[in-house]
């Protein structure tokens, strides 16, 4: 049974390429790989974007698990624009309503959406590789959902939590999501 796990970075100090991980993202990077090691099923392979911040809210598990942690570039945190927006979160709303719709500089949804599907499509298709752990930016955890659920839009991209973690299994011939992080879990610790 192929998954594939989704999973939005931790906390950071800012949204630079090499931003680190806040005092708080640290924490829950350790309380992600808490939860990761309860999976009944072991993974064989994490991917993860180049930015230092998913990077690092995966490497607590990665280390511990003693899996080499592969960095692919087409992870990376989608572009709105070049220069500095003011109403970002409106560009943003604006860009999930149109897909084709961007900012001088910027990436369109469609265009982020497709070197994501890329990545899923070859994890979908690793004969070797059963379990998959994906970490990326909430923007394009946000638009991959989509390929498994399209009613995943602007309104449940603001409901995203810092981590966050969707399981995508298929059963059969269909894709099941199924969201596995939780935010009152991180009390429990």
């Amino acid at each position: 049974m192929k998954r594939i796990l989704l999973i939005r970075h931790c906390q950071a100090l800012g949204q630079h390429s090499d931003s680190p991980l806040s005092k708080k993202g640290i924490q829950k990077a350790y309380e992600l790989a808490r939860q990761l090691e309860r999976l009944s099923f072991p993974i064989n392979r994490i991917i993860t974007s180049p930015y230092l911040r998913a990077q690092e809210s995966i490497k607590p598990f990665a280390a511990r698990q003693g899996i080499p942690v592969e960095t692919d570039e087409r992870l990376k945190e989608r572009l709105l624009s070049e220069q500095p927006v003011d109403d970002w979160i409106d560009i943003l709303e604006e860009s999930f309503q149109n897909f084709h719709f961007k900012l001088p500089g910027g990436e369109s949804s469609s265009e982020a959406y497709q070197r994501a599907e890329q990545v899923l499509n070859e994890c979908m298709k690793d004969e070797v590789n059963e379990n998959i752990i994906i970490v990326t930016h909430g923007n394009l955890l946000a638009l991959m959902l989509q390929k498994f659920h399209v009613d995943f839009g602007f309104h449940e991209w603001k409901t995203l939590t810092n981590p966050d973690a969707f399981l995508i299994q298929r059963i059969g011939g269909e894709y099941i999501t199924e969201r596995i992080w939780e935010e009152k879990q991180s009390h429990f610790y």
